[in-house]
């Protein structure tokens, strides 16, 4: 059920032989997005349970979900890019069926980061489902 986003990702990683190649790829990804304004960068908007300072910023239109994010972590704005690959334009009512664990897992993410960036990981993936629920 992943977006084509998020393929092309998956598509990218398979190219990519090394970790350190998709490494310096995930951060390319969070260096290619927009940056959160300040005036978004609020306790609302901050995911609790990360080691990095996280804002995910939900944009719901038409029964559609999207987020923009931002991280002070160069790493973090990369996985950031690659969840809101997995989750941006996918209808608001399937995010929580999205197999978010199974989906990362294609990319060996986890494998390569460490405890507290896992933890930071699936409390993002908690956030996003809370937000998606709530706008239900």
């Amino acid at each position: 059920m992943a977006t084509q986003a998020f393929e092309d990702i998956v598509e990218d990683f398979e190219f990519l032989d090394d970790w350190e190649d998709r490494y310096a790829h995930v951060i390319d990804l969070g260096k290619a997005m927009d940056p959160l304004e300040d005036a978004f960068k609020v306790p609302a908007t901050k995911v609790e349970g990360c080691a990095s300072q996280v804002w995910l910023l939900p944009e719901i239109d038409g029964g559609t979900f999207r987020f923009r994010g931002d991280s002070d972590a160069l790493i973090v704005r990369g996985i950031i890019a690659v969840l809101a690959a997995l989750y941006n334009d996918v209808p608001v009512s399937e995010v929580p069926n999205v197999d978010a664990k199974a989906e990362l897992e294609r990319l060996s993410l986890q494998e390569h980061l460490s405890a507290q960036r896992s933890n930071g990981l699936k409390a993002m993936v908690g956030r996003i489902n809370k937000l998606a629920v709530e706008a239900a």
